[in-house]
């Protein structure tokens, strides 16, 4: 081999070398490239470059307050039987000189504190002495008092509420009590309180999770949270009449097999995360992946550097588009005509998904709709009550996810327990639209007296 062909291969090895090295740069800068839009990530996550003062914004402006058009909303006055003490003003008999007073007032209604923001009631038991003995029997005091001790059934669901449902720390609760209603409880007990109605919440939380294995559909999702600095997963069971929350060590498959069994006959609406696929494969279980989750995936393509790629995802994400649009609009197609068009749209989608490029992230994608598993991002087609994206499930995560943020998380099982209950509770209220603070109250009560508690279900 003369001199020629030996640096003809060496540089044939150099360019090789270069062009992997220029392939995994553009790898890792797709990496890096990588937003809450175009992938999994959180909002959080999103590195947050200062604008350009030069650009200026293609958004028009929004102006501050009420916007053109918007209906003017205004506070009905409190009904006559609402109003506790009422001022007349009137004018003095001078200013009132040849002036006729009319049976009609200009009225300004004013909401104020109580002077006391809480009251102190005291139940005496009186003793009595056997003479015969000479021991002292004291008259019995209802279970609802000698269970509550200092704080009462109200003022233990209110310590509760603002803890679990405004996320107050125990310091700022002291603090609250301290500063607004003029009472000093310690943290100790403020924290004992809240664990009474952890206690008193095990029985409706317990009949919802018991409920969940029977559902036919069910949202499912997971969150990070911290127990004594240790990762745990917080995780979400929701449906449209309630929801459960459920805080455990693992993010794997074994802890739906746990929650839902292993004769789970419904469907399951999560993103692609590998225990849902598990559990799935496992115990053949039917699946509605988040459309949304497969979107932000595909937007990643769409933006990727390489030119095949990109066209690809382009492709992809306006049968997408397309998909949706129709959605949206069902209303303006007769039954058999929206079915007609949504298949064609599925028809088309799935064509131009099995035909990926070559390049290595695209066979990687293509490879979830391979035959029937399709199907388990097309399931709402045919299931109105399905949901295409998991967005329901991860807006009822988000309380918790505020929660950890302001928290750092909780010390042990008992406040892990805590947090399950409350979480599930607050949520569950909210979607029966009902009071988050009465329910509490309601359930304290019921467990202190032995009666009947208010039902969810």
């Amino acid at each position: 081999m003369d001199a020629k062909d030996l640096l003809i291969e060496e540089l044939q090895t150099e360019n090789k070398a270069l062009k992997e090295t220029i392939k995994a740069l553009e790898e890792k800068i797709a990496r890096l490239e990588k937003n809450s839009n175009n992938s999994s990530k959180p909002p959080s996550s999103d590195i947050v470059k200062p604008k350009n003062p030069t650009q200026k914004s293609k958004r028009k402006k929004r102006k501050r307050g009420g916007q053109f058009g918007h209906h003017k909303f205004s506070r009905q006055s409190f009904e006559p039987e609402q109003v506790d003490e009422t001022f007349e003003y009137e004018l003095n008999s001078k200013d009132a000189a040849g002036l006729q007073p009319l049976d009609e007032w200009y009225v300004v209604q004013q909401i104020h504190l109580p002077e006391t923001m809480y009251r102190v009631v005291e139940h005496r038991a009186r003793k009595y002495l056997d003479p015969a003995t000479g021991k002292t029997h004291i008259a019995s005091l209802p279970d609802e008092i000698l269970k509550g001790g200092l704080l009462g059934t109200d003022m233990t669901a209110a310590i509760a509420f603002l803890k679990g449902g405004c996320h107050m720390s125990y310091t700022t609760i002291q603090q609250l009590f301290k500063e607004l209603f003029r009472l000093d409880l310690s943290r100790g007990l403020l924290c004992k309180a809240t664990h009474k109605v952890s206690q008193v919440l095990h029985s409706p939380y317990q009949q919802l999770a018991d409920r969940l294995p029977h559902e036919a559909y069910l949202g499912v999702d997971e969150t990070g949270h911290h127990d004594d600095g240790k990762l745990h997963w917080a995780w979400c069971f929701q449906t449209p009449a309630y929801s459960v929350f459920h805080i455990n060590p693992s993010r794997g498959s074994e802890v739906l097999e746990t929650t839902l069994g292993a004769d789970f006959k419904g469907l399951i609406g999560a993103d692609y995360w590998g225990a849902y696929r598990k559990y799935a494969r496992l115990f053949n279980v039917r699946m509605q992946y988040c459309m949304a989750h497969l979107i932000r995936e595909i937007r990643f393509l769409a933006e990727h550097r390489t030119k095949t790629l990109s066209r690809w995802g382009k492709q992809l994400l306006n049968w997408l588009k397309d998909l949706f649009k129709t959605l949206h609009r069902q209303d303006r197609y007769t039954a058999k005509g929206f079915a007609r068009r949504m298949t064609r749209i599925k028809h088309e989608f799935l064509r131009r998904m099995r035909r990926p490029p070559n390049h290595p992230l695209a066979p990687k994608l293509a490879r979830r709709f391979k035959g029937e598993n399709a199907e388990d991002y097309f399931r709402f087609l045919t299931k109105p009550e399905v949901e295409p994206t998991n967005n329901s499930t991860e807006r009822e995560i988000r309380h918790a996810v505020i929660d950890r943020r302001i928290t750092q998380g909780t010390r042990g099982q008992t406040g892990m327990h805590w947090c399950e209950r409350i979480w599930t509770i607050i949520a569950t209220c909210k979607k029966q639209n009902r009071n988050v603070f009465e329910f509490i109250h309601q359930s304290v009560l019921a467990h202190w007296n032995n009666a009947p508690y208010p039902q969810f279900l």
